[in-house]
């Protein structure tokens, strides 16, 4: 209905045209469209066609004028697309344009700046301050067209899981090439960028054109009707010329006109990850040229996919990225092959703006990193200590620092420091972190912004073990247990044996479902049940039911007996002829994708016996075309209906039956861990509960078995959006670990009672994840921990709740090595139900893998802020920027 009532209202050369519909009985719903030979965008550039007939420089440049100005016609009619790609831009017998497929399309009221709505679209194209905020704006589909635009003059996919992991996503790679000018390792040569000066210069324009559509902040991206302007001049060549800002500038690579702030969704995500080989390692070069640099050599290096840090030389004055995270520091001198003396831009800004130091405070530290130790000099140690604690913690921090100097302007930290010490103290009180800023040489004595100075002498050492790694021509990685050890560098024949496996596995699976997707009966002697059984047969050991009996039990699928939607279908309470109560999901779609999804939940359930997991029953395929799953009856509901739903209103749970709900389901997880199963949508609506309130983890439609022998599974990103792992989102690498990290955001919502998503809250902590980081990381418990727990009026359970929210962050880390397994996450909630939980305190000094010197670890406002008493854990932006929305997502609710 929603792409009738937009079409109707459009008329533009470069839309497709809509001729009619039809509705049969309200079941069949048929859209008549206008019939385009040639095929999609997406086939000319890296399909079947593409082998055929490569597009010529002048076709492509015409495509990306025509969608524009089509995109350009939606925006002026106040339509926002949601789903700009080269899969649904349509080419005719003469390669015109016409855009296609308004499904998700949105009208968009003249009189709001954005529409809150549940991220939607295609992986590899959704705009990532949609995804973070989910507020949809006409930018959103600028910087999906900044991804067409790309794919335009590289001829490359916009998701590709055999490039390297953090390049899969064209964005990514994109970005990281314009940032080092490196067009030509972007712009596809057979156009004729190397040979044709016209193309060259073209193509090298619509690529800054395509780094302007991608920023980050959609203020920073130009609209659609500036995007048209700009390809036109291109094309008539009056296009401006891209060229490097000569002052020094945040993000180092800027257009002529403006700057464009880099996104650290496309740029920063290029990291050289600690554990990633590759087959393109096995080209980084020892030593480079770096302008007045002269030559650098490893732990630097100019290309994201090498080395440990990554230098820009590319401007005029060259940048240095210590880590992923955060901004680049611009290398103002060389003072030895290990030292430099840099300028913090970061930190030069914010000391221009006092409202705003308190912020710089927190992430304008000394860097660190796994593979290296730092020294900054001159330095000053100051002592951030949190607002946000009682009267008698607050003495005695005072107590403590009776000697030093504070500054008060900070609202949700004061700041100790003193202008001389020689030895930093280790045994800081409870609730204060150590950060160092940058000072000058001969510092002031009087306001405490007046000593900071954004340059300084930045020194580091490589770790003995990853220098090592290193001379044996390896990489060095982060191991489980956090420790270092080397990597092999992946050579292009291993890589290529295991692309011919797993083609070959694709293979043997769709052969595997289409063979048995009539559902093979191996007939059994002693049917389970004395329902009716067709025949005893049984399908992967379970009970083939009578489709009769299921039709007569629901009264024809009556939508009385609806329970719900489940991953893949409608759900139904019924009574069989024995008595027993079941929940029945059923799909009526011939869809080879949820028959798969089908094939793969009987074949988990049927080898699975564990107290806290769904028991399935059996399961019937009428005609292939209706599936359907019988499962036993859980009668009590979600868990997230227990917490934020209507079940919520009439008895809120008690923190006993939390704790327990929060330990069951850790088991079941660990469980299917141990038994190399993935759930891959664990959340609050996928745990039933019974009449107990005992767990009962359900809806493995989306499971996956995985290998003891792999470290990951390849696959697009699935689950529900705001639990889905952000490095399963960014890497495409699915791990065990990826149900750690959701089942961190079901212990959120055990301790707060608030949903994993709530477009009503501040836009930045609409993912519950980003919400509760924030808060643990100020030590601000009592705004993420629900009161009515009696969290302020019982020490028990204010210990407990306060021990949960600490785990819970340590599942929410970006980076999955960091994340505990499933195995320790149960344990450790069996210690806090017990007592024996280790307290969340104070830093002891941070460890460092050698001696050269300590890492500080930083302030409560920090990236990295929060840390547990015996260990580091690095703050996961994930956590809270990235929580992805997939295309192929299961509904918000399960069964039940």
């Amino acid at each position: 209905m929603n792409e009738i009532k937009i079409l109707t209202c459009l008329r533009h050369p470069n839309l497709v045209s809509l001729y009619g519909c039809t509705s049969r009985r309200s079941r069949e719903l048929l859209l008549v469209y206008e019939y385009i030979p040639n095929g999609t965008v997406a086939d000319h550039l890296h399909g079947e066609r593409a082998k055929e007939a490569p597009l010529a420089w002048p076709i492509r440049m015409s495509i990306a004028i025509e969608t524009a100005n089509a995109l350009a016609y939606l925006h002026k009619k106040d339509i926002i697309h949601r789903d700009v790609k080269t899969n649904n831009i349509l080419l005719d017998n003469n390669f015109c344009v016409k855009v296609a497929d308004f499904g998700l399309s949105r009208l968009f009221p003249n009189d709001v700046t954005h529409i809150s709505t549940a991220p939607q679209g295609t992986p590899g194209y959704v705009d990532p301050e949609y995804h973070q905020c989910y507020q949809l704006t006409d930018k959103s589909d600028v910087y999906s067209f900044g991804v067409v635009l790309t794919e335009l003059i590289s001829s490359m996919p916009a998701v590709d899981i055999t490039r390297h992991r953090h390049e899969i996503n064209l964005a990514n790679l994109a970005m990281s090439r314009i940032q080092r000018c490196a067009f030509d390792e972007l712009i596809d040569s057979s156009l004729g960028y190397n040979s044709d000066g016209e193309v060259t210069r073209m193509t090298t324009s619509v690529a800054e054109l395509a780094f302007r559509c991608l920023q980050l902040e959609k203020d920073l991206r130009p609209s659609m009707e500036e995007v048209l302007d700009t390809l036109k001049d291109i094309k008539a060549g009056e296009d401006c010329k891209f060229e490097m800002i000569k002052g020094v500038n945040d993000d180092a690579m800027l257009l002529k006109n403006k700057g464009f702030q880099s996104s650290p969704v496309a740029v920063t995500d290029v990291w050289a990850s600690s554990g990633s080989t590759t087959a393109t390692e096995s080209k980084c070069q020892n030593s480079f040229n770096c302008s007045n640099l002269g030559s650098l050599e490893f732990p630097l290096s100019n290309d994201p996919n090498c080395g440990l840090f990554l230098v820009n030389c590319a401007s005029s004055v060259p940048t240095i990225q210590f880590e992923p995270e955060r901004p680049p520091y611009f290398i103002l001198q060389k003072l030895s092959t290990n030292k430099f003396t840099v300028l913090d831009e970061f930190l030069l800004r914010h000391l221009r703006d006092r409202a705003a130091i308190c912020f710089a405070f927190g992430n304008s530290s000394i860097p660190h990193s796994p593979f290296s130790s730092f020294a900054m000099s001159p330095a000053l140690t100051i002592f951030s200590c949190s607002n946000f604690i009682d009267h008698d913690d607050k003495q005695k921090v005072q107590d403590y620092f009776k000697s030093y100097r504070n500054y008060t302007d900070c609202e949700v930290f004061t700041l100790y420091y003193i202008d001389q010490h020689n030895n930093v103290p280790t045994d800081v009180p409870r609730f204060c972190s150590i950060v160092q800023i940058p000072r000058k040489p001969v510092p002031s004595s009087g306001d405490l912004l007046q000593q900071f100075s954004p340059e300084f002498d930045l020194e580091w050492h490589v770790s003995p073990e990853c220098l090592s790694c290193h001379r044996k021509g390896r990489k060095c990685a982060v191991s489980k247990d956090n420790g270092i050890h080397c990597e092999a560098i992946a050579g292009s024949a291993v890589f290529l044996g295991l692309c011919f496996v797993f083609s070959c596995v694709i293979c043997h699976r769709r052969k595997r479902i289409n063979g048995t997707y009539l559902l093979s009966r191996n007939i059994s002697s002693d049917p389970s049940s004395k329902s009716d059984i067709e025949g005893g047969s049984l399908f992967f050991g379970i009970p083939i039911f009578s489709y009769t009996e299921l039709e007569e039990a629901t009264n024809n699928f009556d939508s009385s007996r609806e329970l719900g939607d489940g991953g893949f279908g409608t759900v139904y309470y019924v009574k069989l002829r024995d008595g027993r109560e079941v929940a029945i999901k059923h799909l009526y779609e011939h869809n080879c994708r949820r028959v798969e999804q089908f094939m793969n939940e009987i074949k988990i359930l049927t080898c699975l016996r564990h107290p806290n997991l769904v028991s399935l029953y059996g399961c019937n395929s009428r005609r292939s075309q209706e599936l359907l799953l019988v499962y036993e009856y859980i009668p009590n509901g979600t868990v997230a209906d227990h917490l934020h739903g209507e079940r919520a209103k009439e008895a809120p749970l008690a923190w006993p039956i939390r704790i327990s709900i929060a330990i069951e389901t850790a088991s079941a997880l660990a469980y299917l861990h141990k038994k190399d199963i993935i759930h891959r949508d664990v959340k609050t609506n996928n745990i039933l509960l019974d009449n107990n309130f005992c767990v009962k983890v359900t809806d493995f439609g989306l499971s996956r078995l995985f290998p003891s022998d792999v470290t990951h599974i390849s696959t697009a990103p699935q689950g529900t959006p705001e639990y889905v792992d952000p490095e399963y989102h960014q890497c495409y690498q699915l791990t065990d670990k990826s149900d750690v990290y959701s089942f961190g955001v079901v212990l959120i919502e055990l301790i707060s009672s608030m949903p994993a998503v709530d477009i009503t809250r501040h836009r930045h902590e609409i993912n519950l994840a980003n919400l509760a980081v924030n808060r643990i990381q100020r030590c601000a418990f009592d705004e993420l921990i629900d009161s009515s727990l009696g969290y302020d009026s019982d020490g028990e359970v204010t210990r407990m709740t306060t021990s949960v929210a600490e785990l819970a962050f340590r599942c929410l880390q970006l980076e999955k090595n960091l994340r505990p397994s499933m195995e320790e996450v149960l344990d450790t909630l069996k210690d806090i139900q017990a007592g024996e939980d280790c307290k969340f305190g104070e830093v002891k000094g941070a460890n460092s893998n050698f001696n050269m010197h300590r890492k500080i670890p930083p302030s409560p406002e920090s990236d990295d802020a929060m840390l547990l008493k015996n260990k580091r854990f690095q703050s996961s932006p994930v956590a809270v920027t990235d929580v992805w929305a997939s295309n192929g997502s299961t509904t918000a609710s399960s069964i039940g």
